[in-house]
């Protein structure tokens, strides 16, 4: 019995179709369901942060670029969990945009969206957080997760405004892609015939 590689994919119109099928859908949820979901996808996005800042622990004798790829592979696990687990990540919800401009969505419902997501987003952020301090993950590997934490927080809180913002945009723009090419596939793990 041979296997073959079969693409499954919707085309680009189809994508598009899609992300505003789905923006339609995200929109109407109800205030309880997409705050929890949008919790959740602030936990999610945590457990990845969390994956990542243990990975880099310890990493200084690899060369920059070898660890930032190391560390940025295991940050896309908060990524895969939002998308496969269903989740409301503010990120990815940028793109309920499309279903916006072609007036399947109106303004209030896009902004409530956006307003409720964002506000679970840092609630979900924030209890994992905290569950991970009350855990003392931060004295890890003799203290190199903590010490790689308090590092990472360091070189974001000396970012100037203007440079925070660009990465920001360049961040939300490679979540809003991953997200479109999660659009093109018509099932999670259909690859085999």
């Amino acid at each position: 019995m041979s296997a073959e590689i079969s693409f499954d994919a919707f085309p680009p119109p189809g994508m598009a179709a899609k992300a505003e099928g789905v923006g339609v859908k995200k929109s109407g949820l109800d205030f309880l369901t997409m705050f929890a979901l949008a919790i959740l996808a602030g936990a999610f996005i945590g457990v990845g942060a969390i994956f990542c800042t243990t990975v880099l622990a310890g990493t200084s004798t690899l060369p920059y670029g070898v660890a930032r790829l190391l560390g940025g592979l295991v940050f896309t696990t908060g990524l895969i969990l939002v998308v496969v687990g269903g989740a409301e990540l503010f990120t990815g919800n940028n793109l309920i945009i499309m279903a916006f401009a072609s007036k399947k969505v109106t303004l209030a419902a896009l902004l409530r969206n956006w307003g409720i997501v964002y506000v679970g987003n840092f609630v979900g952020s924030i209890l994992t957080a905290y569950i991970m301090f009350l855990s003392k993950q931060y004295t890890f590997g003799s203290g190199a997760v903590g010490i790689t934490a308090l590092s990472i927080g360091n070189s974001k809180c000396s970012l100037t405004f203007i440079q925070a913002i660009a990465l920001g945009i360049m961040c939300n723009a490679l979540v809003c892609m991953a997200v479109w090419l999660c659009f093109s596939a018509r099932s999670t793990t259909r690859f085999w015939r």
